[in-house]
């Protein structure tokens, strides 16, 4: 699994038809839509997820329900945005990931300041899904970008810089979130990030008016669609990709929703300060994105899987045993770092699965991180609920491990 390998489809079948060879010809495009672009994108995206975190007990306090049961609002986002991959990726293939994402994400500005309008956790549900479905083509079309436009020997740290954004998003995310929830009120953190979102969309609109954008109109369209995916997970490796990302979705995040009300409810912590610790999982990210090509030359692929499996296990764990707040900090620092040194490998060996069609590979990647972090959010909840929070990072930590070991042992 974890050497460097592409998997071949049938050019002469109807799935793609397309004359590949002139793409190849240009492998670096000659302009591109800078990273910076793509990452306030995926900035947004990810502060959106995020900032539901410090609010879930505030917000199940206001609706009269449990943190358990609240915790609908996570699955209701990540589930669809883990569905809606499979259209985005062919999507983006045939009309271009570009235009893709700048639509995208002007439907995703409009649904996130809805949110600061409803008046019940049905309505929220329903919003927080239509958002989740819109905001799934954002990232997985951004990496299919990505390894369009930079050589696989540059990729890891193109996309280690592109995480930059992603991990600012999960930092700010959760303390924008506190912040919101302790003095201005969930409702406000909506309304804001409705209005840079469509900013940001502009910008989008603009920046693409100057550069290219691959795509191909001989793509797949209709049933034809899906047939790329099956014929991705027919293949052993992309198959081991694919289950990894689900079950480290299912565990990192399914665990990770309810650190905020686990802090809240054992320590009695303002939600400011439950804000700025959950953002200690995005530093170690950043801390990842600034050392990424240091980590890749001195550990390796394979190494960066397994150090980073142990670093969650160990952070999850640890945060069950220790009862002093205080050593939360670096626990969600170790997190945030070790999620990504997996992360990003996996991330980065998915955009070579498929290359005369990343956007359909990388799509179906997001696909089950998200669906795993749905389903995750789900399981999770119903053990908090019935046995407390301890056991939820137990399993967690527990499961991580074992997925660390699975993917230490494929060759």
């Amino acid at each position: 699994m974890l050497g460097h390998g592409k998997l071949n489809f049938d050019p002469g079948s109807s799935v793609f038809d397309v004359s590949w060879h002139q793409a190849k010809d240009n492998s670096v495009a000659k302009t591109r839509v800078s990273l910076g672009v793509l990452g306030v994108a995926a900035f947004m995206v990810v502060a959106d997820a995020r900032v539901i975190d410090p609010l879930l007990h505030i917000i199940a306090d206001e609706f009269k329900t449990g943190v358990g049961r609240a915790a609908v609002i996570v699955s209701a986002y990540t589930i669809p945005y883990g569905l809606f991959q499979l259209v985005y990726g062919p999507l983006g293939d045939r009309i271009g990931k570009l235009k893709v994402m700048t639509i995208a994400m002007a439907a995703f500005a409009v649904g996130t300041a809805v949110c600061a309008l409803v008046s019940d956790i049905a309505l929220l549900t329903l919003l927080r899904f239509l958002t989740g479905m819109v905001a799934a083509a954002i990232i997985p079309l951004s990496l299919a970008y990505i390894g369009d436009n930079f050589p696989y020997e540059e990729r890891q740290a193109a996309i280690g810089k592109y995480l930059s954004a992603l991990v600012l998003g999960q930092i700010l995310g959760g303390s924008l979130g506190g912040i919101f929830g302790e003095y201005v009120g969930w409702r406000g953190i909506f309304v804001v990030f409705g209005i840079l979102s469509l900013g940001i969309a502009f910008g989008m609109w603009r920046a693409i008016r100057q550069v290219p954008d691959r795509h191909s109109s001989q793509s797949p369209v209709g049933l034809a669609t899906f047939r790329p995916y099956y014929q991705l997970i027919t293949q052993p490796a992309a198959r081991t990709i694919f289950v990894a990302v689900f079950i480290e979705g299912f565990s990192v995040f399914g665990g990770y929703a309810y650190v905020g009300a686990f802090l809240r409810d054992r320590y009695s912590l303002s939600y400011v300060a439950i804000g700025f610790m959950l953002s200690g999982f995005g530093v170690g990210g950043l801390i990842y994105s600034r050392s990424v090509k240091w980590l890749i030359n001195k550990f390796g692929e394979r190494g960066l899987i397994g150090i980073g499996g142990w670093f969650m296990c160990a952070g999850y764990l640890l945060i069950a045993v220790f009862q002093n707040w205080m050593v939360f900090i670096p626990l969600s620092m170790i997190l945030g770092l070790g999620f990504y040194m997996m992360h990003s490998t996996l991330q980065t060996r998915a955009t070579e699965l498929a290359p005369e069609a990343r956007g359909t590979a990388v799509a179906l990647f997001a696909f089950n991180l998200f669906i795993g972090q749905g389903l995750g959010a789900a399981v999770f909840g119903r053990i908090v609920d019935s046995s407390g929070y301890i056991p939820c990072f137990v399993v967690a930590g527990v499961a991580i491990a074992l997925l660390s070991v699975w993917l230490m042992n494929c060759q």
